[in-house]
């Protein structure tokens, strides 16, 4: 499968994946950090918190999508930071325009920790647009790097906070400080660009990426939100460990996606590069997939520990969950790149479907709420594929016009 990709292609790989993993490594420590020196009062405080920060962070996801093939396609880069850092400051002040309302809903003692992730925030969401820069030019090194440097910088700066003051407030703190400076870093690594414009352009193009990107990660999450609903709590606790094998499904090809976007920008690399994403996806999803399979109970020990060594979890179809969500990825940034909407419509649609499944009937058992996750996910996979063949059955472009539906 790779003995045609080149060298620098494996290296960059290699790379990518390793400041993808050391991130998800650093908030994984973090988490059991937290709940180590924390009260269960406050780790709940922060637990949600991050949680906020994570879904207030899918903007800068949409901003990264849309950079990296602006910059692919040689836009300028000052048009791009102006209108990141509207993007910022916009999400900013939403969050804090909200943060009222979160100390309601999470039953906080004060707005300070709520106002300290919407400063957060904007440093995350500038962070993104470097991600995009660095994307769309192919400077893989220089993005894994930046993605360590925001797991040793803004995670470390959370941990920092948490042991110096051993709040949830100090935590959040240091967030926010360590999302200035990576963002700061990002922003030199990048060349220093100068914004340029108003920053209006191409803000429906963010809009659309933003809402792709909100789908995805919904439905990335969505069965184990159900499941902590309608299942009791010892079966709800056994659906999450099964969720994390999803997870590790989802995330294994992720620096695929990441060394990819850039080569949809145009519709010649999107005919070219999408089989070959879709491939190698498949094929390494395939060994988590087959490895469930095979080794069911090892891989719930390894994954959930001693408590859950005689649960009889099938892990297999979560494994073929998340094998479903990083095929459906790949389709969603060539339809992006295309300027598709149809795809964001089809994500939301799978998001209604597993609704109407777990909530009408399939909420009995853990099995049945993982067949709804299997359905949803295989039948937007299904559906995605069609969309991408029918676009390949229309007239190439001339090499002058490149650029995709509705461009």
């Amino acid at each position: 499968m790779t003995a045609g990709v080149p060298t620098s292609t494996k290296v960059s790989a290699l790379l990518v994946s390793a400041g993808i993993g050391g991130n998800q490594l650093a908030s994984y420590l973090l988490n059991v950090l937290a709940a180590r020196l924390l009260v269960p009062s406050a780790f709940g405080e922060l637990g949600s918190l991050l949680a906020v920060l994570v879904i207030g962070s899918v903007p800068a996801m949409g901003m990264q999508t849309v950079t990296a093939l602006r910059v692919a396609r040689r836009d300028s880069a000052g048009e791009l930071v102006a209108l990141g850092l509207v993007t910022a400051g916009a999400i900013t002040v939403v969050a804090l325009a909200v943060s009222p309302l979160l100390v309601v809903l999470l039953h906080l003692g004060s707005p300070v920790p709520a106002v300290f992730v919407a400063v957060a925030l904007a440093g995350v969401t500038f962070t993104g647009l470097c991600y995009g820069i660095l994307q769309g030019r192919h400077r893989f090194t220089a993005l894994a790097a930046l993605l360590l440097t925001d797991a040793v910088v803004r995670i470390g700066g959370t941990l920092a906070g948490l042991l110096v003051t051993g709040t949830a407030t100090g935590a959040l703190a240091g967030t926010a400080i360590g999302a200035a400076v990576v963002a700061t870093a990002g922003w030199v690594v990048c060349g220093r660009p100068r914004p340029r414009g108003h920053g209006k352009a191409h803000v429906s193009e963010v809009l659309h990426a933003v809402s792709a990107m909100l789908a995805l990660v919904l439905l990335v999450n969505l069965d184990l939100v159900l499941a902590r609903h309608y299942l009791p709590a010892h079966e709800a606790g056994e659906y999450a460990v099964g969720a994390i094998v999803a997870k590790i499904a989802y995330w294994l090809p992720q620096a695929v996606a990441i060394l990819v976007l850039p080569r949809l920008a145009s519709e010649r690399g999107r005919r070219r590069m999408v089989p070959i994403a879709l491939a190698v996806c498949a094929a390494l999803d395939l060994v988590v997939v087959a490895g469930s399979a095979v080794m069911g109970p090892t891989v719930v020990s390894v994954v959930g520990g001693a408590d859950y060594a005689a649960s009889p979890i099938p892990v297999w179809p979560f494994a073929l969950v998340g094998s479903a969500l990083s095929l459906v990825q790949i389709l969603l940034y060539s339809r992006i790149a295309g300027n598709d909407r149809w795809s964001t419509l089809l994500i939301w649609g799978a998001v209604a479907v597993e609704v109407v499944l777990v909530t009408g009937r399939l909420h009995g058992a853990l099995t049945q709420v993982v067949t709804a996750a299997v359905v949803a996910t295989g039948t937007l996979v299904c559906a995605s594929a069609v969309v991408e063949l029918r676009s390949r059955r229309e007239p190439l472009h001339a090499p002058g016009d490149d650029r995709g539906h509705g461009e």
